[in-house]
């Protein structure tokens, strides 16, 4: 390729053609970005009185539900943004350089997108919203494999990717970029939170068989649980994959009955574990005994979508989750009344995480006094800020992962409404589950943010 010409980080159509001729090779070359978005001094910079922002979430597939509630919190926080409803956290964010008056005077407007819990799907609605809609910034998903490709594609156009619901280590660990920050907690984290309540409730020398969603987050979610319940104790009798888009999970769930595991550990989110979790029960794995211990069931990851979903059985099943409508800070409570006034039922974590993610990008644009990605990027490394309904918190510079206390939670046996069905039980402090930004689970001393991108 060595005839080929890359002016402004941007490939034409023409000169991928050329490449392509001469090697017989096309399908490895670059996303292309073309129009009138390059113009300016960096991508997509807003000429007038708006400013466009990019909804990237599952509004098909099986994390849909999660994707709707994503997409509500959205237009919520647009519309605290732009100066209409009661504020919502904006009220209780702090420090907070935001107004009412939309971003940095201009108006907030927006579009979306369905990822399809897919990565080529979220990656081609991501492009679109650049190129044609000309956003200066990307947000959501619901899936790990979806967020890293999406992060991959926002810093190679040269905008600012806020993850939305992402838990896998590799979101900041190995697939970390500049131009990319997550609020979410991740795999690790719930491992280190989990471990110490497994180990108070049910003891050590316990037999754990795995089921694991087949991609980037069940991977690490999968290895996270293995080595924090090990640590305790716990031995691992199996690991079984199972596909994502799978709704019928019986022949994975059946093997588990001939084996002298008394724990099943369902690496499963959204749809896939309200399935998982309700074909488990319907084998009577609650009611098994296996070596003269109760058969238990733990989902690391919760949602109060998927828990409401799973019904009643979800009672007393341990998990860990980002955040929970019942908190009584003021800024958890402030969200529910702005949420549950707009849409008539409290928010789920996956809400609650974009809504943070829309504020953060928002008020670190009014703190740099620009849209310009690598300004947005300088003041949101290692920023510290409270009221967002998760105590202090810090987007940490080194991998832009957000570092708060993290919450376990288990199943509720009385529940007083369909919406009551988890209650938290242990508020793990920060200190508990932070890591070194080097360490071998994500990616080591190797794993670079690698250099901001504007886009021009």
């Amino acid at each position: 390729m060595s005839d080929t010409k890359k002016t402004n980080n941007v490939w034409s159509r023409r000169d991928i053609l050329k490449a392509g001729a001469a090697t017989g090779v096309i399908a490895g070359a670059p996303t292309i970005f073309t129009g009138r978005a390059y113009g300016a001094d960096y991508l997509n910079a807003p000429k007038g009185s708006t400013v466009t922002l990019g909804f990237n979430v599952p509004q098909s597939g099986p994390y849909a539900d999660e994707g709707a509630d994503e997409l509500r919190a959205y237009k919520l926080a647009v519309k605290h943004l732009n100066g209409e409803g009661d504020g919502g956290m904006m009220n209780t964010f702090k420090p907070s350089a935001l107004k009412g008056n939309g971003i940095l005077g201009k108006k907030v407007e927006f579009v979306t997108g369905d990822t399809q819990t897919k990565s080529d799907a979220a990656r081609a609605s991501a492009k679109r919203m650049i190129e044609k809609d000309g956003v200066v910034m990307v947000t959501g998903g619901s899936s790990s494999g979806v967020a890293v490709a999406v992060q991959g594609l926002c810093q190679e156009a040269g905008v600012i990717f806020m993850a939305g619901l992402t838990h896998s280590n590799d979101t900041t660990g190995k697939d970390r970029k500049r131009n990319g920050f997550r609020h979410f907690f991740n795999a690790y984290m719930s491992g280190a939170a989990l471990a110490p309540v497994l180990e108070a409730n049910y003891g050590t020398g316990r037999n754990a068989y795995h089921l694991t969603a087949d991609y980037n987050w069940g991977w690490t979610q999968e290895e996270s649980l293995k080595n924090s319940t090990e640590a305790i104790g716990w031995n691992t009798v199996e690991a079984v994959r199972t596909p994502l888009k799978e709704q019928d999970f019986s022949q994975y769930i059946a093997p588990v009955l001939n084996t002298d595991a008394d724990t099943l550990i369902l690496n499963h989110y959204g749809g896939n574990m309200i399935n998982s979790l309700t074909q488990a029960v319907s084998f009577g794995l609650r009611d098994k005994v296996v070596n003269g211990k109760d058969f238990v069931i733990v989902v690391p990851l919760y949602s109060r979508l998927m828990a409401q979903g799973a019904g009643e059985n979800v009672k007393g099943i341990f998990g860990s989750t980002n955040w929970h409508w019942s908190l009584s800070d003021e800024g958890s409570q402030a969200f529910v009344k702005s949420f549950g006034q707009e849409y008539g039922f409290p928010p789920s974590q996956a809400a609650h995480t974009t809504y943070c993610q829309t504020l953060l990008y928002a008020d670190a644009c009014e703190r740099a006094g620009t849209f310009e990605p690598c300004g947005v990027v300088a003041a949101l490394e290692g920023h510290k800020f409270d009221g967002l309904g998760n105590g202090p918190t810090e987007y940490r510079a080194e991998d832009h992962q957000c570092f708060k206390d993290v919450l376990v939670v288990k199943g509720k046996e009385n529940p007083s409404s369909q919406f009551d069905v988890l209650e938290v039980v242990e508020v793990t402090p920060r200190a508990q589950v932070e890591y070194d930004a080097t360490d071998a689970a994500f990616g080591g001393a190797e794993a670079s943010l690698g250099p901001c991108n504007n886009g021009v």
